[in-house]
């Protein structure tokens, strides 16, 4: 069985800092970009990032450009989202993705969800003011 597991979500004042991981298991994505998207209440899934196989390549939302950093480590099978000067706007639901599709950063990945193959099933960030 495939799995996407997020951890390190919690609650932080505003201005600090979380680190997310997310661990696979049952198939490797080591050849596959993967990325990271979050949800608020009452708004949509929201894209964040996204990295490449092999993590020469990164792409992130405005919202969060200079803030958060994608990374990943294949020989752990482990992707991670280091946050830093966290603000209120950035509470939600953060999930991780893989893109079995593409090994590294395509345009498709910042429009929508359709291109997410695998979800995990999220760790919540609360971020106070």
């Amino acid at each position: 069985q495939v799995r996407l597991v997020e951890s390190g979500g919690g609650l932080v004042q505003a201005g600090g800092s979380l680190r997310l991981s997310c661990a696979t298991s049952g198939r490797t994505f080591s050849s596959d970009a993967m990325g990271w998207f979050r949800q608020a209440p009452g708004k949509e899934r929201e894209y964040v990032a996204t990295i490449s196989w092999n993590g020469g390549s990164t792409h992130y939302a405005d919202s969060v450009k200079g803030r958060f950093t994608i990374s990943r480590d294949n020989a752990q099978n482990t992707l991670y989202l280091q946050m830093n000067s966290l603000k209120p706007e950035d509470t939600a639901v953060y999930y991780c993705v893989a893109d079995v599709s593409s090994r590294g950063i395509r345009p498709a990945q910042t429009m929508g969800t359709r291109w997410a193959d695998y979800w995990g099933q999220g760790t919540q960030v609360t971020v106070s003011s």
